[in-house]
């Protein structure tokens, strides 16, 4: 193996935390909270910006890293989770509220997998299926979160 072939197994197992045996997509997302949490300080268009630029860096790395191990979306690559928590959280005020309940919204999405995320799990291949699905988890996830500040839930 290449270096460039350890390095992206090494990136897209978020530090190797995705090789954890039991319940590897949870330990992932917990990397997006401080990566969340530093883009918290910045304004929400550079934010954006740098979680696109995150996401394009993910569907590559996840699609050397499916082919390394040769499983379409295998549980052990985690940046996907991670791209998908910082779609949660982006633009929405960085709390233990928000945080604990961005978290808990994305990964019931991301286990049930509601339409349109399981199509885009099965339709897209490489690795842009194995992030997009996450990245819609995310974006759904944001907009609940919205919601609920709206209605007063978590203020």
């Amino acid at each position: 193996m290449k270096i460039f072939d350890h390095a992206a197994i090494f990136l897209a197992t978020g530090a190797y935390i995705g090789k954890i045996p039991y319940a590897p997509g949870t330990f992932g997302s917990l990397w997006g909270l401080p990566a969340a949490y530093l883009l918290s300080g910045v304004r929400a268009p550079v934010a954006v910006l740098s979680i696109g630029l995150f996401i394009i860096v993910s569907i590559a790395v996840a699609h050397r890293a499916v082919g390394l191990i040769g499983r379409q979306d295998p549980g052990c690559v985690v940046i996907d989770e991670v791209a998908g928590m910082l779609v949660t959280l982006v633009a929405v005020p960085f709390t233990a509220a928000t945080a604990v309940a961005g978290f808990a919204l994305f990964r019931i999405l991301d286990i049930l997998k509601p339409f349109p995320i399981r199509m885009l799990e099965r339709r897209v291949p490489g690795g842009a299926g194995v992030v997009l699905d996450d990245v819609a988890a995310g974006i759904i996830a944001n907009l609940l979160l919205r919601v609920g500040f709206a209605i007063g839930e978590l203020v």
